[in-house]
């Protein structure tokens, strides 16, 4: 028996279609072999593909939103994936330099120029929802192997502090060192008070004694 599951957010609704693998011992609730899925994004063409294509959008979006919410926005995807997203500057709405998302899908169809689709921070966010509620269904054994949630690298933490931040503290320490040293050598030295001589000491005489 065919099965499909819905999720739906705003801007982004999310359809997959499949059968149980009785093989592996899945119920009759779940969808262990995909069969297809569709993806519809608002003021932005139907997306749909095999397994593969799937499982690279989810390899894809997900670290991409991780990085993005940790304020070390970065491309993923090589230029060979099927999927790929990096941030962009936008004016839509109105608004100049404006962070957008580009994602670029590559067909498998040969001859058949990338798909390219922007989205503002709302529209990715829907689109992250519906992958997790995908991803955490307990209804959808696919066996999707995604990359692991790994902590962030130093560098990566230390890129996203300001260049101007970073530096402010030495900055203000040089400064203040600075400032210090040329108080102290502005500062007169006490003068030495001159110290009176001592004079000689007078070796004390017994008297004469007068002969007896």
């Amino acid at each position: 028996m065919k099965l499909s599951y819905r999720y739906e957010q705003t801007s982004c609704r999310l359809r997959i279609d499949g059968l149980p693998d009785l093989s592996a011992g899945h119920g009759p609730e779940v969808i262990g072999i995909l069969s297809g899925w569709e993806l519809d994004l608002a003021g932005h063409p139907t997306l749909e593909g095999k397994r593969d294509h799937l499982q690279a959008l989810l390899a894809v979006v997900l670290p991409y939103a991780r990085h993005l919410v940790s304020s070390v926005p970065r491309p993923m995807g090589a230029a060979t994936d099927p999927v790929q997203m990096e941030p962009v500057s936008s004016s839509r709405g109105g608004l100049r330099n404006r962070q957008a998302h580009r994602l670029r899908l590559l067909s498998s169809q040969p001859e058949t120029q990338p798909l390219e689709l922007s989205f503002d921070d709302a529209e990715l966010a829907d689109l992250v929802r519906c992958l997790d509620q995908l991803r955490l269904d307990p209804r959808v054994q696919l066996g999707f192997s995604l990359p692991p949630d790994r902590p962030l690298h130093r560098r990566e933490i230390l890129e996203r502090v300001p260049l101007r931040q970073r530096l402010a503290a030495p900055a203000a320490g040089l400064a203040a060192l600075a400032i210090t040293a040329a108080f102290g050598l502005m500062v007169p030295l006490p003068r030495r008070t001159a110290t009176p001589a001592a004079s000689p000491a007078v070796t004390p005489t017994s008297p004469l004694t007068p002969p007896r």
